[in-house]
């Protein structure tokens, strides 16, 4: 079995919760929205990273709009804003879809493809929740797992 871990949409704040929910797993997949290349070196602390370049990564040239990972026998396509996916993952043999953009974390499947988004890690953005995920492959399985992390929201003003 192998653990990645899926985060997404830091805009530049990697929270040590993030790390910690992170720790042990034996890949990280980051899917856009870096903010700044700090997050990916402290990452790479963590373990091997693949990122890929979202709407506000402008200075991020050298990574692609999207990856293809193999693990475990499995293939797991990257990209950004999974509405801008312009292939059929299931007739190209893709397992699993990463993707973030949107700040809400989300597992489903359709067509027998699982559909992973981790959601943001970075600044809270409206009341959507502060996670990650961790996705253990298997040959045989797959196990998407979402971890809200223990952020408290902002004191309201009044």
């Amino acid at each position: 079995m192998t653990t990645v871990g899926v985060i997404s949409d830091t805009h530049g704040l990697l929270r040590p919760e993030a790390k910690a929910a992170l720790a042990g797993c034996s890949a990280i997949v980051h899917a856009g929205d870096i903010g700044k290349p700090d997050v990916l070196r402290e990452l790479e602390a963590i373990a091997p990273v693949t990122a890929i370049r979202g709407n506000v990564d402008k200075w991020a040239d050298a990574l692609p709009d999207s990856a293809v990972l193999e693990i475990e026998g499995r293939y797991l396509y990257v990209i950004h804003d999974v509405n801008t996916l312009d292939l059929d993952p299931r007739a190209a043999g893709f397992d699993v879809v990463i993707s973030g953009h949107s700040h809400k974390p989300r597992v489903h499947e359709r067509d027998g493809v699982l559909y992973l988004n981790p959601g943001s890690a970075g600044p809270r953005r409206f009341t959507l929740p502060i996670a990650v995920a961790r996705l253990d492959v298997t040959k045989t399985r797959l196990d998407p797992q979402i971890i809200e992390l223990p952020i408290e929201p902002p004191a309201r003003r009044g």
